[in-house]
């Protein structure tokens, strides 16, 4: 395996790893509070900011919107 491949296969691994230790632990806990929720808003904000820079973000869409219903409105 060429060393690039190798390591996308390592980080995909230690992601996936940490990834279900934190359901694992998190499983009994359920909506309350416990030592684990900075890990849970890391991993909120780490996929709200993947999904920003796939989709765009929110703020952009809104803010052309307005400019294009004005553009409608004032020929």
């Amino acid at each position: 395996m060429n060393p690039q491949a190798d390591k996308l296969v390592r980080r995909t691994t230690m992601v996936a790893t940490v990834t279900a230790s934190y359901f694992l632990l998190t499983a009994d806990y359920g909506p309350e509070p416990n030592a684990l929720d900075p890990i849970k808003k890391t991993i909120l904000s780490a996929q709200s900011s993947l999904k920003e820079f796939i989709f765009g973000s929110r703020k952009e869409h809104q803010e052309s919107s307005p400019s294009s219903s004005n553009a409608k409105e004032h020929p």
